[in-house]
């Protein structure tokens, strides 16, 4: 049984990636009392996206629903990693809440689906710790052309 949050990410094989940088003018997560709040954290992987366009189902040319969910799982790790940097992931009590944003073609209403990416991987590692609040929001665009975007807040002790 893992005895640490880095125990359990070692048991599932899971490695946090690098912090993203920032594309703009803000920092990847900020502390205040016993809350981590991290910004809106893309799909990147290695530097690029791991996938690009809107969601739909059965549609040419847009992001399937299935690649969205991966992508949300991305970008809860990615968030998991700009915490793990600011002040170590075992110092993580519980996932107080997911916002999820999904860049929506239009009549796609499966945003709640593709943000389990996140929920679900949040559960894997952190077991009841991991249960949190939750927003799932359709929007038209998000930054880079990204189909996906999520941020966490997490209380720390």
């Amino acid at each position: 049984m893992a005895t640490t949050w880095t125990d359990r990410l070692a048991e599932l094989g899971i490695e946090l990636p690098s912090v993203v940088p920032p594309v703009a003018s803000y920092t990847p997560a900020v502390r205040t009392g016993n809350l981590v709040y991290t910004s809106g954290q893309l799909p990147v992987v290695d530097g690029e996206l791991s996938a690009r366009g809107k969601v739909h189902e059965g549609a040419e040319g847009v992001v399937r629903p299935d690649e969205a969910t991966a992508a949300a799982r991305v970008c809860a790790l990615n968030a998991l990693a700009a915490i793990d940097a600011l002040v170590g992931i075992d110092a993580i009590v519980r996932v107080v809440k997911v916002v999820g944003f999904v860049a929506s073609a239009p009549g796609f209403t499966g945003q709640p689906a593709v943000i389990n990416g996140a929920s679900d991987v949040l559960g894997e590692i952190f077991g009841d710790a991991g249960v949190h609040a939750r927003s799932a929001v359709g929007v038209a665009e998000l930054p880079l052309g990204a189909p996906v975007e999520v941020e966490l807040i997490v209380e720390v002790a």
